[in-house]
């Protein structure tokens, strides 16, 4: 089981990122765009820069949906390794089975 505290800070970040996902768009938008003059370039990317460090979605960790793992997680699951086993022993999940040949 994760710890509390990094299970909030990840829920945390989550909401962050959620609430400036629109502004941060529109600022990469007009950053990219070739029809954009330099000084809208810059003011865009000065504008990034000062949104929060956590406002960015690459700071996010894939976390397992039961324990909150970080590590050994799958991503069509939603699960780490260890419950995506347990689920499957349990026949939770439709079409998975454990190997055997």
């Amino acid at each position: 089981m994760a710890k509390k505290s990094m299970i909030a800070r990840q829920s945390k970040r989550l909401r962050t990122v959620q609430r400036y996902a629109a502004k941060r768009e529109k600022l990469r938008k007009i950053a990219r765009d070739p029809r954009s003059s330099d000084e809208q370039k810059l003011a865009a990317q000065l504008g990034l820069q000062a949104l929060p460090r956590n406002a960015s979605p690459v700071r996010l960790r894939s976390r397992c949906a039961i324990s909150g793992r970080p590590h050994g997680f799958y991503r069509k699951f939603g699960l780490a390794r260890n419950k995506l086993r347990e689920a499957t022993m349990r026949g939770e999940i439709p079409g998975l089975s454990k190997a055997s040949w």
